[in-house]
């Protein structure tokens, strides 16, 4: 029987769909990377993985919330099998750290870049390999075909890209399935203990394809995602005003 055109139009959509990175959930893998109401921001509430996303920061504790969020993330992606690989020309991040996360050191390879303008290539290179889960690049600048070169590397590997793109002072278009912008937000003391509480940030979807873009107070709590209510927040901001 030949197929309708409602039937071919609806094919075509979802064909589309897969080729922007958005992949149906494979036999005994997870896609529910822990984020809750922020699942929702997304076609059929499924995080893009096999896909590149950007994450866009102008300051270095936007950079340090970028690189928390993006471990939780990669947590949740490495239950999956694989490894993680880390690219950067300046190292700033703690590995011990990621534990908090999650994330074991030892699943992460670090790779140190001497050159900047080489830091972009070495990772075009790593999200080609079939065998890694994850790839976290650092960089400052991202052009279009550049971006382009990046999707175009994960199209047949199906590994999914970070790029924390740090001190950006204009934003330019990319050929990246989302963008975010994630800043620090002050946590919330646990009762009688003394320090700082979960980590917390201000989550902001700002681009993402076939979905809805949003905003969300996100907090890391027990080894997973948790939005954080508006009331909340400002309680906790007239505790310690």
């Amino acid at each position: 029987m030949k197929p309708t055109k409602e039937e071919i139009i609806s094919q075509l959509r979802q064909d589309m769909i897969r080729w922007e990175g958005f992949r149906p959930q494979q036999p005994g893998a997870s896609n529910d990377l822990g984020l809750g109401p922020v699942a929702t921001a997304f076609s059929d509430g499924v995080f893009p993985t096999g896909a590149i996303h950007e994450f866009i920061s102008s300051s270095p504790e936007d950079t340090a919330a970028s690189g928390g969020f993006i471990a939780g993330l990669v947590q949740k992606i490495l239950g999956n099998g694989g490894a993680c690989l880390w690219i950067s020309y300046t190292r700033r991040i703690y590995p011990p750290a990621l534990k908090l996360f999650g994330v074991d050191p030892d699943r992460v390879i670090f790779i140190d870049v001497p050159l900047q303008k080489d830091v972009l290539w070495v990772t075009e290179e790593a999200l080609k390999c079939e065998g890694v889960a994850t790839v976290i690049c650092e960089t400052k600048a991202l052009s279009f075909t550049e971006s382009q070169r990046l999707a175009l590397a994960v199209e047949k590997s199906h590994v999914t890209g970070f790029i924390l793109r740090k001190d950006v002072k204009k934003t330019n278009t990319t050929a990246c399935v989302t963008r975010w912008q994630i800043r620090p937000v002050r946590s919330q003391l646990r009762p009688g203990m003394p320090g700082v509480g979960h980590p917390r940030w201000q989550v902001e979807l700002l681009k993402v394809r076939n979905g809805r873009p949003g905003n969300w107070t996100v907090e890391w709590k027990k080894q997973s995602f948790q939005t954080v209510i508006v009331p909340q927040i400002i309680e906790s901001n007239r505790r310690y005003a």
